[in-house]
């Protein structure tokens, strides 16, 4: 049950990091509320590891932890940003929903990539989640309406690489339980992400840092939400495969839904109900076929 509940909370955790991130985007941009996740998160996780050390003995991360870490750092980082910048185009819940299409290209990556059999059951299942994403998005494909929907299916796609990336780090220490290693994991790939967002913003974006610095107590409530919310989803990559932990992720759409129409007044239409639907019918088939569920 360990896994169920972590996966929960971080659910409800990131539904509300992704709103308050949503937010934060028309005052400091794409970037700087993209930053904002792992700059502001990056002295809880450490706060956090640091109280665990006074407990037990950190593990010592070699190449391979940090190979694993930086492939999910990386991913992360460009994956929230597809992410936020798609909510300036669509809804909060349509995007969430979009996002989760994650199994459904990792699986279509897989069977052109490395020949991996998609099988009748699998190939159903992507049929039910693509309808889906074509009944929700409801665009003109020949007026570049398209782009929206690509960016979001390509964000579900990195932060599929992420959660593989960020489980690969976990597993790869040598010693340690399962909080010590998810902790551990977390805080490295923080250090890695916050250096990267906060050069690149140095260099290219200064507005945007001056931007975090105005806005940040808001930045801080995000930060909080965001390493909170990554701390469960670690401990769920911990306690089982990640494709268990997407799973029962998929309570995020309702939950975004919800979100979109109290907060940001976004109504959903009856199609695109409908298509979220499918979506979740479809990727949740997906991954029981691919699991044996």
């Amino acid at each position: 049950m360990g896994w169920i509940i972590a996966t929960l909370i971080a659910s409800f955790a990131q539904t509300g990091r992704n709103a308050a991130q949503r937010q934060l985007t028309t005052q400091i941009g794409t970037m700087g509320a993209t930053a904002v996740r792992f700059l502001f998160g990056l002295p809880f996780a450490a706060a956090f590891l640091a109280v665990l050390a006074l407990r037990v003995d950190l593990p010592r991360p070699d190449a391979t932890v940090l190979g694993w870490a930086a492939m999910g750092a990386l991913a992360q980082i460009g994956a929230t940003a597809l992410m936020l910048q798609t909510m300036n185009l669509r809804g909060f819940g349509v995007v969430t929903a979009l996002i989760k299409t994650e199994p459904v290209t990792l699986a279509l990556i897989g069977a052109v990539m490395l020949a991996e059999p998609l099988g009748p059951a699998r190939m159903a299942a992507i049929a039910v989640a693509t309808s889906g994403v074509v009944l929700m998005s409801g665009v003109d494909w020949r007026q570049g309406g398209w782009r929206p929907v690509a960016m979001g299916i390509g964000a579900g796609l990195l932060f599929g690489l992420s959660a593989i990336g960020f489980r690969g780090a976990i597993l790869a220490f040598p010693s340690g339980d399962y909080l010590t290693r998810a902790s551990t994991a977390l805080t490295i790939s923080l250090v890695i992400q916050s250096a990267l967002v906060f050069g690149w913003l140095a260099l290219a974006d200064r507005p945007a840092l001056a931007g975090i610095r105005r806005h940040w107590r808001d930045s801080l409530g995000a930060g909080f939400l965001g390493a909170f919310a990554s701390l469960f989803w670690f401990l769920g990559f911990a306690l089982t495969s990640a494709a268990n932990v997407r799973t029962l992720a998929l309570i995020e759409v309702p939950l975004a839904q919800l979100v979109s129409g109290k907060i940001f007044r976004q109504k959903a239409s009856a199609r695109q109900m409908a298509g979220m639907g499918l979506i979740v019918l479809g990727v949740a088939g997906l991954i029981a076929v691919s699991t044996g569920l």
